[in-house]
């Protein structure tokens, strides 16, 4: 197939364009490679698939020195122009969606780059796969959705009207968007909530980072709602992996669906929703000790409220993942906590 991949220099996206390559797809990465995080990690992941920082030109689409079946080009989504003639020159075969402005705490501070990046961007993507016959896509939501919920494990099923950040909102509003799209002009959906995601080439901006980094230089930790945080941390290679399965696997729509109990993870249209995360959630301090484990030092804490936005607990119902795809995350937090730490110990060069 051929595929456009946004999100290429970010973390997700850099791993499932890798294994889009190496199974033979056609793959087109885009990216805006904003200064949202360290850029030096996005040129990194770029670099590793045959994208050197020195050919990049805003709108052009380069060749891989890599793969012969990659291209890249540096663009924003809410550049809606430019977005069209890459759909109407290209020819998708089907479109995987992750770029995105990420992160809760900066919503806080800069609400209009999720506006921009997340909404504006987001119809953008939906009308040039409207009006290019796009097979399925698929695109990332996230485990914010959830908000106040409190019921555990996490449904699809569930409500969630109740968001507690604008980013939540934002992924919020990327579903609503897509089943229209998908009621009104028959475009296949399928929405993707991911449960804090780790491993190597990972976010700057994430707990992991930030504590491997600090623990390294001797610095304290800041350690939110006192260390009471409980994550479903999903392994990048298990994201991948879902995602894959879903990008293979467009909705058709499910007959049985009735606006009199309406199931909000599907419809008739060819929508769908899932979560994909690991289904076994983790203490911050559990987590902590995993990092103190593989770099064989304790950390110091600095132990804190639970910040604006954050919520208590996170754990993924990934049931229909199961049902419809027959896969399951499963990657142990100490085994993926490990792998990371040896990517960053390599790319930072520290001992």
């Amino acid at each position: 197939m051929k595929i456009l991949v946004t999100g290429t220099a970010g973390f997700i996206g850099y791993h499932l364009a890798l294994r889009l390559l190496e199974r033979g797809d056609t793959v087109v990465g885009l990216d805006n490679i904003n200064d949202y995080y360290d850029q030096s990690v996005k040129y990194g992941r770029l670099a590793n698939t045959g994208i050197e920082k020195e050919s990049i030109e805003y709108g052009k689409l380069i060749r891989s020195s890599k793969f012969d079946n990659y291209q890249f080009v540096q663009m924003n989504l809410e550049d809606k122009e430019n977005l069209d003639a890459l759909f109407a020159e290209q020819k998708f075969d089907r479109v995987c969606n992750l770029a995105a402005q990420a992160g809760v705490r900066y919503s806080l501070v800069n609400p209009q780059a999720y506006i921009n990046a997340n909404i504006i961007g987001f119809v953008n993507i939906l009308e040039a796969c409207r009006h290019n016959n796009i097979q399925h896509l698929a695109y990332a939501s996230s485990s914010s959705v959830y908000g106040l919920n409190e019921t555990m494990p996490f449904s699809t099923s569930d409500n969630v009207d109740h968001p507690v950040s604008l980013y939540a909102a934002s992924k919020k509003s990327n579903e609503l968007m897509a089943h229209t799209y998908s009621h009104l002009f028959g475009v296949p959906t399928t929405g993707l909530r991911f449960f804090t995601v780790y491993g190597p080439w990972g976010r700057p901006d994430m707990a992991l980072f930030l504590f491997t980094k600090a623990m390294l230089e001797d610095k304290p930790i800041d350690v939110f709602n006192y260390g009471e945080m409980k994550r479903d941390f999903t392994y990048v290679d298990d994201i991948v992996e879902g995602v894959i399965r879903v990008i293979d696997h467009p909705p058709a729509g499910n007959s049985e669906w009735t606006g009199a109990s309406p199931d909000p993870s599907c419809s008739k249209a060819p929508y769908k929703v899932y979560n994909i995360g690991n289904s076994s959630p983790v203490k911050l301090m559990d987590f902590i000790e995993a990092i103190e484990a593989s770099l064989g030092k304790k950390a110091e804490k600095n132990l804190m409220p639970i910040q604006p936005g954050d919520v208590p607990a996170t754990w993924a119902d990934v049931t229909d993942l199961v049902e419809d795809l027959d896969y399951k995350p499963n990657t142990p937090i100490q085994e993926g906590v490990s792998r990371f730490i040896a990517w960053y110990k390599e790319f930072y060069k520290v001992g």
